[in-house]
């Protein structure tokens, strides 16, 4: 009988992504000085921009990325500021079960 090499066995991951997918939290809508929008769950980012989630000096072009160009014109027009913006990525952790700190691209949960 032939015996196994080391990083030859292909493990399926498939399944556990998809339930692990399926149990994340819905997207949440917020609404800040009458401008609505929605967020995703972090955990449900697209891979390249988890890289950037929590760099504030990111924090506008990962708006754009998630919202739109035009919805952030909508958040200039209401007068954000920065402290607005830590309110929002606050709250959008604390929603989407990241404890604020955390990395969502090393979380092992």
């Amino acid at each position: 009988m032939p015996s196994k090499t080391v990083g030859t066995e292909v493990i399926d991951l498939n399944a556990r992504a998809k339930q692990r997918r399926d149990a994340l939290p819905k997207p949440t809508t917020y609404n800040l000085f009458d401008v609505e929008f929605t967020l995703p769950p972090i955990k449900a980012l697209p891979f390249e921009l988890q890289e950037r989630v929590g760099d504030l000096d990111n924090t506008v072009a990962v708006l754009k990325d998630l919202l739109g160009e035009d919805k952030v014109k909508e958040m200039y027009a209401a007068g954000y500021q920065f402290s607005d913006i830590e309110l929002i990525a606050e709250e959008w952790q604390r929603r989407s079960g990241v404890e604020p700190g955390e990395s969502p691209a090393s979380s092992g949960s």
